[in-house]
């Protein structure tokens, strides 16, 4: 009886990854390719919109090394994609809180100005203040859609390239 126990058992390896939760679905799908089973998600106390993964996979798996490296591949290329994704938004904020920032500046020129008894440079001051908080809006729309127009393309690229690293390992297990 103990010697049937023996044959049954599998040592596992595990590993565990912290991702952005949009890209949750293309993790547990890349990994299965690389013979990682999801064994739990959970969600760090942070709330920055990350999940914990772990994950096991079978310690004497076939073609280890060649999946290993692949992993690797596909790290980089998950972690590629979440770096392209994120600064979609980098540039257009930037240039919306600077915008902001100077509407700001102007504004407090123009209360100032009021407070010092100058009306007409306040009313002359205030009008680029509320320009100033006005137009960030639409000045991130058009950039951010400008980005989005140049990075899909890459975007889509490396995605055909994580599918094809695990059409390779698939091939492999």
């Amino acid at each position: 009886m103990m010697e049937e126990r023996n044959k049954d058992f599998i040592g596992y390896e595990y590993k565990e990854a912290t991702v952005n939760r949009s890209l949750e679905a293309l993790f547990v799908d890349s990994y299965a390719s690389m013979g990682w089973q999801l064994v739990e998600t959970t969600m760090p106390m942070q709330g920055n919109g990350k999940i914990s993964m772990r994950f096991k996979r079978d310690r004497k798996i076939r073609n280890k090394s060649e999946l290993t490296r692949l992993q690797r591949q596909l790290d980089g290329l998950i972690t590629e994609i979440d770096r392209l994704e994120f600064s979609k938004n980098t540039k257009a904020a930037g240039t919306a809180y600077v915008l902001g920032l100077i509407g700001t500046a102007f504004m407090a020129g123009s209360v100032f100005a009021y407070i010092a008894g100058l009306l007409v440079p306040s009313i002359i001051l205030a009008i680029p203040g509320f320009l100033g908080w006005i137009i960030p809006y639409w000045v991130y729309r058009k950039i951010r859609q400008e980005k989005v127009n140049e990075l899909n393309p890459l975007i889509e690229q490396r995605y055909d390239e994580v599918y094809s690293t695990c059409e390779q390992a698939s091939a492999l297990i």
